[in-house]
Order: C-alpha cells, then structure tokens, then sequence
C-alpha cells in the first residue's frame, strides 16, 4: 500500500471526454486513471468543479438596488 498518495490534477470536463480511451474512472479514488497501469504509476484526474472566486465591488455584496 501507498504511503503518500499521488496528486490529484484538476481537468476540465471535456478533456476527460476526450481521454476516456485511456482513462478510466476508479470509485476508490474518486479519480481517472490510466487504463491498465493506474492502479500503481500515471496522473490522477480529477474534474475541476473548484469554484471561481469574483471580485467584490463595493460594500454590497448581493448587488442588491436600493427602492
């Protein structure tokens, strides 16, 4: 067993759709990995769901309009 797991790459969504061929989904991981190898060497893949901070402008954060 692994003591240090690898690192998670976050990827977009359609590049996993391209890489299916090779790629596998593994529920243990959460992840992609490589077809065949995965299991012990290659790059795990995750998809990026990490959200996008904005940039607040102003006090009001809700953008809310005053009546």
């Amino acid at each position: 067993m692994r003591t240090n797991q690898r690192p998670r790459r976050y990827v977009s969504s359609h590049w996993l759709t391209l890489l299916t061929p090779i790629f596998r989904y593994s529920f243990s991981r959460d992840a992609y990995v490589l077809r065949g190898l995965g299991n012990r060497v290659g790059p795990v893949l995750r998809v990026d769901r990490r959200l996008v901070l904005r940039q607040v402008d102003g006090a009001e954060r809700r953008r809310a309009h005053a009546a």
